[in-house]
């Protein structure tokens, strides 16, 4: 079995997701009183990543566990709602050049998987319409209906990405060297470097200079 592997932020979608949210919730017709606590709230580990004493995975973990304890008590349902809310916004910003090779692996019986350190819910409802077989984000902890605020989130970035691929894919025969992954950010490596045709989107420099030393295709 081959397997294509999307990155979302940066990759099918040509943006941040967490931006995106953080204007979401500013100008919210419901939620955006919060917006100015949240925004203290992430200052904290967004300087601390600043001045190189926080980890990028960290402050990403934090910002996100911040987000969500910014919108008070939400069932699944309400959360549901609240990203689908951002669903054509999103869609209007997929790269069409990702958006095709997704196509081409769906129309060649390939297992297209997209694995983002995004909330999980929030890529489900963006989503909708595109035929992946596995969607891997980051899981928003629930306790029955409602959100679960003491629990942690575990936020996929990296080679944590790997693991819930690994997990996903347990059991079943790959073939890896003609598998397909795509990724714009250096942290997307250990992804790309799963499969025999790694692609990079729009790279930062950092994964730009690999990708040329290593002859890695470039949209």
């Amino acid at each position: 079995m081959r397997v294509a592997i999307f990155d979302f932020d940066g990759t099918l979608y040509a943006e941040e997701t967490f931006q995106l949210l953080m204007d979401h919730l500013k100008h919210h017709p419901v939620h955006h009183p919060k917006f100015k606590k949240f925004y203290r709230a992430i200052l904290k580990p967004y300087i601390g990543h600043k001045m190189k004493l926080v980890p990028e995975a960290k402050m990403k973990e934090q910002s996100m566990q911040i987000y969500l304890d910014a919108l008070g008590r939400q069932s699944k349902e309400e959360l549901d709602q609240y990203f689908g809310e951002l669903a054509e916004k999103v869609r209007q910003g997929f790269n069409p050049d990702v958006l095709s090779r997704l196509e081409q692996h769906i129309a060649d019986d390939v297992h297209v998987m997209l694995v983002s350190g995004a909330y999980t819910p929030l890529l489900q409802s963006v989503t909708k319409g595109l035929q992946f077989d596995t969607i891997i984000g980051t899981e928003v902890p629930l306790n029955g209906p409602d959100i679960d605020y003491q629990a942690p989130i575990h936020h996929v970035h990296g080679p944590r990405k790997n693991e819930k691929i690994e997990q996903a894919l347990e059991g079943k025969d790959i073939d890896w060297k003609n598998s397909f992954a795509y990724g714009d950010s250096f942290s997307d490596i250990p992804v790309l470097e799963l499969v025999g045709h790694p692609v990079a989107v729009q790279p930062e420099p950092r994964l730009q200079a690999i990708a040329e030393q290593r002859k890695w295709e470039i949209i």
